[in-house]
């Protein structure tokens, strides 16, 4: 990978550390043109007009998702978020009262909070797998449970948002697919930063978005969703004029691919600008960014298991390019602030976020810092020391 042309190719680079890729990463030039020129487009020729003009261009997004994750491009729809993409899917499915949701512990608030909003409308039940000594659900209560509780759905999410814990996904859904289950994998924090192979995951749906490593837009989404749910009619509570015809007064015919779950009226300027990070992507390979990425964080976490003031918070057998860590007496917008002033982005993750992670962990929060591979060591190393600065300051407290 050529670093110097892809910080080239990423402006910000030249003012600014970026250490909060698991929130919004930097866009490459390439990306923010794309969006920037569709919107002048639209400005002097219509909206209508530039999505006709460029119709055919705007369905390369498919194509290139599809390459991304493995599978036909009739299986992606473009959404909003990971979040709408998680919730479009999770509202085809027609819960009965009694149905139980297998989950694990570090599920994505939001999508904790649509348990239990159809928990409180439909009285499902919700049960969560167990986690094994090393962080990842237990594949042996995984299977367990399906046996005794025949679950309507199966949600699991790929890597949380509070650590750097990667879920098994492969050896997950070897198992799911032996039984009666549908499986709803967030990847949310995953998509860009790892490979992902749909059609091996056996998952029925993956929801993902843009804006964090695959260097995409906010407000842009991906949703998987197999043929074995399409095939089944599985499609989104309200569905919409772009994802089906009118046929009779009383009667619509949903489309035959994903798009069912798609909207009408939607962002195609961030649709360009996502074509655009994924094409970017898979330029490089995500092979070579994994690699990348890998380096990156293994001389990260090498500093950070040094420092003394420093308690690392990841668990699992495998980790990602997400490090979280506690820093005994500081106050965590106080200290943001601090390395704002220093330059340099990272994030931290309250206890709301992964309440039953953080309850398990005996933390109300934790610094998350998310390299990326237009990151190098230099800036980490400049992290580092501002990160000692900081220890060795006089703890902000809290208001």
């Amino acid at each position: 990978m050529d670093i110097d042309q892809i910080r080239d190719d990423t402006p910000a680079c030249q003012n600014i550390i970026h250490f909060n890729n698991a929130g919004a990463a930097l866009m490459p030039r390439q990306v923010a043109n794309a969006i920037r020129d569709y919107i002048w487009e639209e400005e002097n020729g219509g909206g209508y007009e530039t999505a006709e003009k460029r119709w055919i261009e705007l369905n390369m997004f498919y194509d290139a998702a599809s390459q991304l994750l493995h599978c036909k491009s009739s299986n992606l729809a473009f959404t909003t978020s990971a979040t709408d993409s998680y919730n479009r899917a999770l509202s085809s499915i027609a819960f009965r009262e009694g149905d139980t949701i297998l989950i694990s512990a570090n599920d994505y608030s939001s999508n904790y909070f649509a348990f239990i909003s159809l928990q409180k409308r439909f009285g499902i039940r919700i049960l969560q797998i167990r986690n094994a000594g090393t962080g990842e659900i237990d594949l042996e209560d995984l299977e367990t449970k399906i046996r005794q509780y025949a679950p309507r759905l199966i949600s699991i999410t790929h890597v949380p948002t509070s650590s750097g814990l990667v879920q098994p996904i492969a050896e997950i859904g070897e198992i799911i697919c032996k039984y009666d289950a549908l499986y709803l994998l967030d990847a949310c924090q995953s998509v860009g930063q790892m490979e992902i192979d749909a059609v091996a995951s056996h998952a029925d749906f993956i929801s993902g978005t843009f804006r964090k490593f695959l260097r995409g837009p906010r407000g842009a989404g991906l949703l998987y969703v197999s043929d074995k749910a399409l095939r089944a009619g599985l499609e989104p509570l309200y569905i919409d004029l772009r994802g089906a015809q009118w046929i009779a007064a009383g009667e619509y015919r949903p489309l035959a691919d994903a798009k069912r779950f798609e909207d009408w009226e939607t962002a195609y300027a961030l649709m360009a600008g996502s074509s655009k990070a994924l094409n970017y992507a898979l330029s490089l390979g995500i092979d070579n960014i994994e690699a990348r990425n890998n380096e990156l964080v293994l001389y990260l976490r090498n500093q950070l298991s040094a420092a003394p003031f420093i308690k690392l918070q990841d668990k699992g057998r495998k980790k990602c390019s997400i490090v979280t860590f506690s820093m005994e007496g500081q106050d965590a917008e106080s200290a943001i602030a601090y390395f704002r002033d220093q330059g340099i982005n990272i994030y931290f993750i309250s206890k709301s976020s992964a309440l039953i992670d953080f309850l398990e962990k005996g933390i109300d929060w934790v610094f998350r810092v998310s390299p990326h591979y237009y990151n190098t060591t230099t800036e980490i190393d400049r992290f580092m020391e501002a990160l000692k600065k900081l220890a060795e300051t006089k703890p902000l407290k809290t208001a």
